[in-house]
């Protein structure tokens, strides 16, 4: 049974080993996050966590750390309740994606049990996506009890004048506007409707897992809670929760 569906950005700066102490604007965006990923635990104890794999790196995780992102926070999307003998059997992966490392670190922070990962490769097709998302929804409606759903993804790169995607755009704020109305209405044709090509143009690497998403929840009747979009460091962020009625 699907519980609800939680939507937050992969963004490495919501640990706040690697914000640092005075990274005040990463604040509001934690708190969003933390606050939705305590809302889905206490929906399921059980996950699945949908985000794109890194383009270029072959991780899977399900331990991983953020040490190329400056510090070394190891995470894992394994049960607590393992032992450290079990859990260290498994090692560490270096190249585990950024979406499953934040999906680590937030099962981690609101005490959720094990996480299972649907890694996407990102050049995922809208079909792939629709197909990825049926699955997986038959597999959760087979489950015994609920099993909530983290979505990890970022959106537009280019959305102020020192963004990493190269300065301001107005296509990419135009985009970014579309995402969160998306997102926050829990829209599932207009998130199926992003072209990849535009995606990929503006810097949004969220597109397959907010597809697999929409495919994953199209028969539901469904309410959309906004609850965090920004671009505190030119990159588009979104926290949502889509809970069935």
């Amino acid at each position: 049974m699907l519980a609800s569906v939680v939507f937050v950005p992969s963004a490495p700066l919501l640990v706040p080993a690697i914000a640092g102490p005075r990274a005040d604007d990463t604040g509001p965006v934690r708190t969003a996050t933390l606050a939705a990923g305590r809302g889905l635990a206490d929906a399921a104890s059980r996950w699945v966590a949908i985000g794109a794999a890194d383009a270029g790196r072959s991780g899977r995780g399900p331990s991983g750390t953020f040490a190329r992102f400056g510090v070394d926070v190891p995470v894992s999307l394994l049960d607590p309740t393992e032992s450290e003998a079990d859990s260290g059997a498994v090692g560490i992966d270096r190249d585990m994606p950024l979406t499953m490392l934040i999906a680590g670190w937030l099962r981690g922070e609101v005490g959720v049990g094990e996480v299972t990962p649907l890694i996407l490769p990102p050049d995922s097709s809208v079909d792939d996506c629709t197909r990825i998302g049926a699955d997986a929804r038959a597999r959760i409606d087979a489950a015994v009890g609920p099993v909530g759903v983290l979505v990890v993804g970022d959106g537009a790169t280019s959305m102020t004048a020192r963004a990493p995607g190269g300065g301001l755009r107005a296509s990419s704020i135009v985009l970014q506007q579309r995402i969160v109305e998306a997102l926050a209405g829990a829209d599932r044709a207009a998130l199926a409707d992003l072209e990849a090509g535009e995606c990929d143009a503006e810097g949004v690497s969220g597109r397959p897992a907010w597809q697999v998403a929409a495919a994953l929840c199209a028969d539901d009747d469904l309410d959309g809670e906004l609850r965090y979009a920004d671009a505190p460091f030119g990159v588009g962020y979104v926290v949502a929760t889509w809970t069935p009625r």
